[in-house]
């Protein structure tokens, strides 16, 4: 459930779901605000899962069944995957050490499921392990004038430097976590904790104090980020080997075997994949899971497709198979029909910044 339904309510929202929880589908317009984001900075509520993690062997203990290093020191944070036996994604996480008890950020759906798991896997750690969901709204800033706008609005600090690390300050008389986010929409971007009966302060404050932000939902969230080329939870990462996507920031190889060594053999990043997640653009909308041809044969299917008016044809990611994936020329099925689809790099759009899920087969 979104934490401040009334306010986004008397600004015209129309509210959909996303992992069980409620979420602003746009405001209105979301064309116009599309391109607000892209040339100044846009608010949104985003949807998390959140874990707490506490107790003495917090960083060892998820350090040890994530596929990222789990950082130590305060302020910083990584982004990580849980794999299942066949190497395929159930979640992805951000994680951030906050001094006595780690944050984890997850899809909405995942925070109960994975708590749960965890607690019935410690026998002798002392972990303490609770869903936080509830006690946190986050909001995002995303857009080239981020910067500046976190800069005109967050008091007792500035905003922080460095990918996923984050800092502790104030907005009004609010306390806030200001976390410099991975780019997944392609530009500068920050997101800003608060507690739950902060929420409505803290967005008052960051969509009308200091430098103006356009509210935006997520169907602007998800063209912003397929024009960026990132790989999303829900559409693209669920079930899926990590290098099939490119995603080479996401598990680190040389932390020791964290979740079986057969599981390891089949994500390697020196492991050649079966697949991989490619651009497409097509002169015609495909829909989620319409099949992508090389020639007369079968090569994947779409995950994702959208229709921007910063490119004049649809845009679309793919999963196809690594060999057709050299081809430059495709065809997608659109309604019982083929239409001509051409592979195009990614991302469809460059912004003030790239996204660190930003496919890389290198």
């Amino acid at each position: 459930m979104t934490v401040i339904r009334s306010v986004h309510e008397d600004h015209g929202a129309t509210f959909g779901d996303r992992g069980g929880r409620q979420v602003v589908r746009h405001f209105g317009r979301p064309a116009r605000t599309h391109r607000a984001v892209r040339n100044g900075v846009g608010l949104i509520e985003m949807a998390y899962g959140v874990l707490t993690i506490e107790g003495d062997d917090r960083v060892s203990y998820v350090d040890n069944v994530v596929s990222n290093t789990v950082p130590t020191e305060n302020g910083e944070g990584t982004y990580a995957l849980v794999l299942d036996p066949q190497g395929g994604i159930e979640t992805d996480m951000y994680v951030y050490n906050a001094g006595e008890r780690l944050l984890l950020f997850l899809p909405p759906q995942r925070a109960e499921p994975l708590a749960e798991e965890w607690r019935g896997k410690t026998f002798i750690e002392d972990v303490e392990i609770d869903v936080a969901t509830d006690e946190f709204a986050v909001f995002g800033l995303h857009g080239p004038k981020s910067t500046e706008k976190v800069a005109s609005v967050l008091n007792k600090t500035g905003a922080p430097d460095q990918t996923l690390s984050f800092v502790r300050g104030s907005m009004g008389d609010a306390g806030v976590t200001v976390i410099r986010t991975d780019a997944l929409a392609g530009e500068d971007g920050y997101e800003v904790v608060c507690a739950a009966s902060e929420a409505e302060h803290v967005y008052d404050t960051l969509l009308n104090h200091g430098l103006n932000a356009a509210p935006f939902g997520y169907d602007s969230w998800e063209t912003l980020t397929l024009e960026a080329g990132t790989p999303l939870f829900e559409t693209e990462l669920a079930g899926t080997v990590p290098n099939v996507l490119g995603l080479r920031n996401a598990v680190d190889f040389e932390k020791g075997c964290f979740v079986g060594q057969e599981v390891v053999s089949r994500v390697e990043n020196r492991g050649r994949p079966s697949k991989r997640l490619v651009g497409l653009t097509c002169e015609a909308l495909p829909a989620t899971g319409a099949a992508v041809f090389d020639g007369d044969a079968s090569a994947g299917e779409v995950t994702r497709a959208a229709e921007t008016e910063l490119i004049d044809q649809p845009i679309a990611l793919a999963l196809v198979g690594v060999d057709a994936a050299e081809a430059e020329e495709f065809t997608v099925r659109v309604d019982g029909e083929d239409v001509s689809a051409t592979i195009t790099e990614l991302p469809f759009v460059e912004g003030s910044d790239r996204s660190a899920r930003l496919p890389s087969y290198e």
